[in-house]
């Protein structure tokens, strides 16, 4: 919601200082629309152009995104920390064949089932379930450094994946100032062709026409840019969540004593978020 309050102050010190410098409103009311029009809907198609399905729709679901924050809180990193630490204690007491049934069926798996929350991740549960799927199906035990590879590779994957809406955002914010200018252009051509009508019908077909130009600046960075902006800042917020399956279950391959990599775990993650080192104690002690 943040974003929204932002994006008030954009709008209402451009227009106010307009007002109060002494402009007046109505040529820009009565141009915005079709101006709006020709540069948002070029934009669109721009868009949909380079960018294949999943991502245009991660771009109009990157707006969602953006108003409601990342999906990650607190208990979210907590409950990661806790469901990685029973599976891997799991793993140590009882073996990686122990872990079979959770890891095919996470849905049902009375360990899983404990974090709806992140049952509803399906990225996060996947990188979970396939790591300890390798150790399961591994005649000999794989080495912690190659299993830290393959997680940073998930990890890489997803997060390059997840940043591409952003990167959409960063796009349309280059190409608007340059589609307002084609809007502007259109604009110029219109009062061209009325070029025998008075001063006073062509200064009104100008100033729409510079309109165009006026709404694609503002468009590209009073809107586009920052959401791009604040869309990467949660991407990246919400990545964090996958560097602390990663520091448990690297850590216990290594064979770390479990309060390091446990705070192996917490300090990777955004002090908005982070935990107490008590508070992860107590929740890995049942408290």
């Amino acid at each position: 919601m943040l974003s929204l309050v932002g994006l008030a102050i954009v709008f209402g010190c451009v227009f106010g200082g307009y007002v109060m410098a002494g402009g007046k409103m109505a040529p820009i009311i009565k141009a915005a629309p079709i101006e709006t029009f020709i540069i948002g809907g070029a934009a669109i198609g721009a868009m949909v152009t380079g960018n294949s399905m999943p991502i245009v729709k991660g771009t109009f679901g990157g707006i969602g995104k953006i108003l409601a924050g990342p999906k990650f809180k607190k208990q979210d990193y907590m409950d990661a920390i806790l469901l990685v630490s029973k599976i891997m204690k799991v793993l140590k007491a009882e073996g990686a064949v122990a872990l079979e049934s959770h890891v095919e069926a996470p849905e049902s798996s009375a360990i899983f089932g404990e974090y709806p929350s992140l049952l509803k991740d399906h990225a996060l549960i996947h990188l979970i379930t396939d790591t300890i799927r390798l150790l399961v199906v591994s005649s000999a035990a794989p080495k912690p450094d190659s299993i830290e590879d393959l997680m940073n590779v998930a990890i890489k994957t997803h997060h390059h994946d997840a940043l591409k809406p952003a990167e959409t955002f960063a796009g349309l914010a280059g190409a608007l100032p340059a589609l307002g200018i084609v809007a502007c252009v259109l604009g110029v051509v219109k009062t061209m062709g009325a070029i025998d009508q008075p001063p006073s019908v062509l200064g009104a077909l100008i100033g729409s026409a510079l309109v165009g130009t006026f709404l694609g600046v503002l468009f590209a960075y009073g809107i586009a840019d920052p959401l791009g902006n604040r869309l990467k800042q949660i991407v990246d917020e919400e990545g964090q969540i996958y560097h602390v399956v990663k520091q448990i279950i690297v850590g216990t391959l290594n064979g770390h004593p479990m309060p390091v990599i446990i705070e192996a775990a917490r300090v990777s993650i955004s002090h908005e978020n982070q935990p107490f080192f008590s508070e992860v104690d107590d929740g890995l002690r049942g408290k």
